[in-house]
């Protein structure tokens, strides 16, 4: 009997190129699991049917258990000379329980086996990535609720346009994420149908009960024809269209951040956790963590191009370029994990500069449109006014003035229609505010957008208490676990020759202190920002700090409280700014 599965027709072994060539046993053997549990299920299912009895079934799920658990545990080694996945575990089996062994693939084709394996596969590893996006989309929420009073400019063309705030632009990203969940729901939708029992292209000859399988593998529906269930692969192109786009996204918020991490904008400072240094050049810290994540995306879109293809010229029903599918796709969705999983602990841990931002928006004359909508305002027609707004700018650059700055008299050689509320208008705040349409950048539609987001995590399972973590800790986890008491920094001896812990009350004092604003920014959403800034002016934060405390050191909650009173005084500045210009 010839030692190959297939061998029976032929008259001579495979030359050894050839069984190195058609080999696939390198990449899918990481499909061990889904193989066996398909193997149990469609044993099962022959037992039902009487194609193989009840103790020839229990004799084979048992062996396939204790395979799996091996492989688990790392104590079988996978043979080299195997072609594939599905004939490695057979012939474990057939080792483990001989002839017995054989019955198993009755029914089915390794065509349908595979297209079962890469379906289950992709499905577990589609609820992994869904919780990896949605652990940033509340990142970004959170980070929106910290800054919905920082002011930054806007750009288009990478030039300056209007001044926005950062949480406005944090919640664009989160509306292209969220897209990119959609579309991986979507995907999993066509994922879910079971093809086992199509056989190698035309069904089978036997009495299978594919509904009993699809039901014991947790299959929404079966596949309804059996050549396209063998040939399929568009639940494989529609994941790597889905990674493309999602990385793509990853790939222009790098951008962002690798630009605004540079000394010419300073709007951002990565943690030294996610940056880089230079072999050379000892002042560099380089934004390695981003740039890569941009750079894989081509990486993403060169998986989708290869399966497309692969898979464009394939006749029905199943061909050997088809195995080619499993190297791009696994690729893809490794990649797409690893840049999930490093980018949002990198964009928590970023420290963005508001005052820069702030200094930035002033520039530029981002308030040239607010100028023109005053007019509009007045009466005066949009195209007239967009002209008397670009000739004010003009006449500023040549003078080198700002729009602002100009007296009441300079302003009205351009329009006799300009009055003293021209400037609460054309202030940055008044900018700012003014844009309260929904889904524009005053801090109340922004407001509004964070509480739908928070509705929409919820649809997920993720019911966020605004502002996340009160512990400050990294994983953001809730304000007490099972009972346990709210983390804190840890002990250190008395006298505190150990200067570390002044670190650790620093991140643990801004993580709260944050936490807390973003609480009051929640519960004050339908209040205007003159309430938010009498609210935020009681919060006794230094109370609040010692009870967290009560139990530590004397010098450490003093050293703790100073921080935070440090940190409210700085947020009521801030506001304060905002709120009557600077």
């Amino acid at each position: 009997m010839s030692s190959k599965m297939w061998g029976g027709r032929f008259q001579k072994p495979p030359h050894r190129l050839t069984e190195e060539f058609n080999a696939s046993l390198s990449f899918d053997r990481r499909l061990y699991r889904q193989d066996i549990k398909g193997s149990m299920a469609h044993a099962a299912m022959l037992a039902k049917q009487g194609l193989i009895t009840e103790e020839e079934k229990e004799l084979i799920i048992k062996a396939l258990q204790e395979i799996m658990s091996a492989l688990d545990r790392g104590e079988l080694q996978f043979d080299p000379g195997v072609e594939d996945i599905h004939t490695q575990v057979e012939l474990w089996l057939i080792e483990r329980i001989g002839t017995t062994g054989k019955k198993l693939h009755t029914g089915r084709s390794r065509n349908d086996q595979v297209a079962l394996d890469v379906r289950m596969y992709l499905k577990e590893e589609i609820g992994e990535i869904r919780e990896l996006l949605l652990d940033l989309e509340e990142t970004l929420v959170s980070l929106a609720e910290e800054h919905l009073y920082t002011i930054m400019p806007g750009y288009t063309h990478l030039q300056k346009g209007q001044p926005v705030t950062l949480a406005h632009h944090l919640m664009a990203y989160f509306e292209m994420f969220w897209r990119d969940l959609g579309r991986l729901e979507d995907c999993k939708k066509r994922l879910d149908f079971m093809p086992l029992g199509s056989g190698a292209l035309a069904g089978s000859g036997l009495d299978l009960d594919r509904e009993y399988v699809r039901e014991q593998l947790g299959f929404a529906e079966l596949t309804r024809n059996s050549l396209d269930a063998v040939s399929d692969r568009d639940f494989a192109l529609e994941f790597l269209s889905f990674a493309s786009i999602t990385m793509m996204h990853l790939s222009r918020f790098c951008e962002e951040l690798v630009l605004w991490s540079t000394d010419e904008f300073k709007f951002v400072e990565m943690d030294d956790a996610f940056a880089t240094g230079s072999s050379l050049m000892p002042q560099k810290k380089n934004p390695d963590v981003a740039e890569l994540i941009r750079g894989k995306t081509g990486r993403v879109y060169g998986d989708l191009m290869c399966l497309f293809t692969v898979m464009k010229g394939l006749p029905l029903a199943y061909n050997k370029d088809m195995q080619e599918d499993k190297e791009p796709l696994f690729d893809g969705i490794d990649t797409l994990k690893k840049c999930l999983a490093v980018f949002t602990p990198m964009l928590r841990t970023a420290k963005f500069n508001r005052q820069r931002m702030s200094e930035a928006a002033r520039g530029g004359f981002t308030n040239a449109t607010d100028m023109a909508d005053y007019l509009v305002v007045k009466g005066i027609p949009f195209r007239v006014a967009h002209e008397i707004a670009g000739r004010a700018v003009l006449y500023c650059i040549e003078k080198n003035k700002t729009l602002e700055s100009m007296g009441l008299e300079e302003l009205k050689q351009f329009s006799p229609e300009i009055e003293d509320d021209v400037y609460d208008r054309i202030s940055l705040n008044g900018c700012v505010a003014s844009r309260k349409v929904k889904g524009g950048t005053a801090p109340e539609a922004v407001r509004d957008a964070i509480l739908e987001a928070n509705k929409l995590l919820s649809e997920f399972g993720r019911v966020r208490v605004s502002g996340g973590s009160l512990s400050g800790d990294e994983e953001g986890e809730d304000w007490e676990q099972d009972g346990e008491e709210p983390l804190k920094p840890k002990e250190h001896e008395a006298g505190f020759s150990d200067e570390s812990w002044r670190y650790e009350i620093d991140e643990w004092v801004e993580g709260f202190f944050h936490s807390l604003v973003s609480m009051l920014n929640a519960f004050t959403a339908e209040q205007p920002p003159e309430e938010v800034l009498a609210t935020l002016e009681i919060v006794p934060f230094g109370q609040l700090v010692r009870e967290q405390l009560s139990d530590r050191e004397e010098e450490l909650i003093e050293y703790a409280v100073e921080k935070v009173n440090q940190l409210h005084q700085a947020e009521l500045e801030r506001l304060k700014a905002y709120l009557g210009g600077e």
